[in-house]
């Protein structure tokens, strides 16, 4: 597979790269006395030099002969220089930010590339909305390789979306330049089912050698695990345990170990390495999803890698799980994921391993970033008016949010959330009605959640409770709520509820919370109700005063709006929300809110 991604095909300047270590010819950039992190050999070498030459590695050792009157050269003074980073999994509308706000927040960090999954803008706004965002990608250096949303919806027959993708769609995908797989096949109960079309979704993915991203979020790791992996899928960030991890890896399946802004895995899945005497090598770190704040504040895959350290992962095995580990994931480690001869140059340098502490970035041996910041422009983009305005919903009163009694005590299915994690616990609670309507119960915990269908006017809501949030009073709203992306709203009263509802239909969409009739903090995503065109900083100050709202009301979760924007996910155990009801994600049937 010819890579896309570097600055030239290797085909064009191989003689230049022979000529270069050759010393025929000068190299354009030289990085000398560097401690190199060898990810081949899992090394640390003294004293190397590396030479680039047309955006790709012309040699690793004494380069000294490669330097001339035009070369740049970098003295490195003893910093260890590694190959640049990758995300193999990652959702970059999780950010709220464009992908060239996102890439001017994560560069910095030492991130080159990123495997973007763009589901969450495909479910509003179908393939179109994908080429939006590769569009923005152009701008920027870092190297965005697409893999096409499979799931568009995510569980077919459970839910409304926006868009639909199907097999067609994919064998069109699979011919662009920026493709390199299929996005997490989150329907993996079609896969173990044999179900005709999602086969037919991974198997124009196969078609065309790419690679299968998957998403196994199920406990069972015997013949179910060995189904999915067997139907071609080649990687799965969803290990929460230590032995989903391990028995992946153990199948030959990358196991994509996760650290996101509110999925927080790895002191458990990082075990599978740490506790087990395993080679590493099907080992990748992920972010999945990361806020703005996130990205400013803690960093992307520097971050991640620094977190496995903490967790007692070797430093170089760690650089690794984001450097060849991934590019092998891919099929691309014969041009990326290392600092070695034609490979494409996406360097760092690091001046503190432990910590992961990136100092200087280069993409295709140009210096993009140092000193946590980045030192090349990016031309402007903004996205089409046919990206905007994607809210289709009448304003709402507080007697759209009106849930009917069945009798004075009722007792009712209740979706509790976990702290930091992505599963939901099936719980139950008893309300009593005065009044013949069912309403929140601040004592229990219990709020009311409600999910409106926003992309086609089909009028159809979902109704149910939540816990684990702690608001005591006020109401939440968000067009963020994986992966439909409807307009759902938690909260303690319908007053305040038909409040922070209507705010986002106002503004086309985002997150808002409401108290007291009064709005307490608002995040606008414009662009498919999911986006900001905002600066990074400026998006990550509007978040921050949605997270003090939070706080103000009650709630301690990290990254609360991110785990309530999963409630209606119905490819995740246990229970679910979708603007068609309550979802079962074990048994994958519609259950009643009431239980007998």
């Amino acid at each position: 597979m010819i890579n896309k991604f570097c600055k030239t095909p290797l085909y064009m300047c191989s003689t230049t790269l022979v000529d270069v270590a050759m010393g025929r010819k000068p190299a354009d950039l030289v990085i000398k006395n560097a401690r190199l992190i060898n990810v081949c050999t899992r090394e640390i070498l003294d004293g190397m030099s590396v030479a680039v030459a047309c955006g790709r590695i012309a040699m690793v050792g004494d380069c000294s002969h490669c330097v001339g009157e035009n070369t740049l050269v970098i003295d490195a003074a003893g910093k260890y220089l590694a190959p640049a980073f990758m995300d193999g999994h990652i959702h970059v509308e999780s950010s709220m930010l464009t992908v060239g706000e996102f890439s001017k927040a994560a560069i910095p960090h030492g991130t080159s590339g990123i495997f973007m999954d763009p589901h969450e803008v495909c479910n509003v706004l179908g393939l179109d909305g994908v080429k939006f965002m590769l569009e923005d990608a152009k701008r920027s250096p870092l190297k965005t390789m697409l893999t096409t949303p499979s799931c568009v919806p995510a569980v077919p027959g459970f839910e409304d979306t926006g868009s639909s993708i199907g097999p067609e769609d994919i064998a069109e995908t699979m011919k662009w330049d920026e493709c390199v797989g299929l996005g997490e096949m989150m329907n993996f109960p079609g896969i173990l089912s044999s179900d005709k079309r999602t086969h037919a979704i991974v198997g124009e993915t196969l078609k065309a050698g790419k690679t299968v991203t998957g998403h196994y979020s199920l406990p069972e790791t015997g013949k179910g695990l060995n189904a999915y992996i067997a139907a071609g899928v080649r990687c799965c960030h969803e290990s929460t345990r230590a032995e989903d991890a391990l028995q992946k890896m153990r199948l030959g399946m990358y196991a994509m170990l996760r650290e996101g802004s509110a999925w927080h895995d790895l002191s458990n899945v990082a075990k599978a390495i740490t506790a087990h005497k395993v080679d590493s090598r099907f080992a990748c770190l992920v972010a999945d999803d990361a806020h703005p704040h996130t990205l400013i504040k803690d960093g992307h895959l520097d971050y991640i890698v620094k977190r496995a350290v903490q967790e007692g992962i070797d430093p170089v095995e760690a650089i690794q799980m984001v450097t060849i580990n991934v590019a092998q994931c891919f099929g691309l480690d014969h041009e990326m994921g290392s600092v070695a001869p034609s490979k494409c140059a996406d360097m760092v340098l690091i001046d503190d391993l432990n910590s992961c502490h990136v100092t200087d970035v280069f993409i295709d041996g140009q210096h993009v970033a140092a000193g946590g910041k980045m030192i090349v422009e990016l031309a402007p983009y903004s996205y089409p008016e046919k990206a905007l305005n994607s809210v289709h919903l009448d304003k709402l009163s507080p007697a759209d949010f009106a849930v009917k009694a069945r009798g004075k005590v009722n007792k009712i299915r209740v979706i509790e959330v976990i702290p930091a994690k992505v599963g939901t616990i099936d719980s139950r609670a008893t309300l009593v009605s005065d009044d013949g309507v069912l309403h929140a119960d601040a004592t229990q915990d219990v709020l009311k959640a409600v999910v409106f269908e926003r992309h086609h006017r089909t009028g159809t809501k979902g109704v149910g409770f939540v816990k684990g949030f702690g608001i005591k009073n006020g109401a939440l709203a968000q067009t963020v709520a994986h992966d439909a992306h409807n307009l759902l709203v938690v909260g303690s009263n319908d007053e305040d509820m038909a409040i922070a509802a209507n705010a986002l239909i106002q503004c086309g969409g985002g997150m808002v919370a409401a108290q007291n009739g009064k709005i307490l903090g608002i995040v606008e995503l414009p662009v498919a109700g999911l986006i900001s065109q905002l600066p990074a900083e400026q998006v990550a100050e509007k978040v921050s005063d949605l997270s003090k709202a939070w706080q103000q009301m009650g709630c301690a979760l990290p990254s609360p709006f991110m785990t309530m924007a999963l409630i209606p996910l119905a490819c995740l155990p246990e229970t679910r929300l979708t603007n068609r009801g309550l979802v079962d994600c074990r048994t994958f049937e519609f259950v009643d809110l009431f239980v007998e």
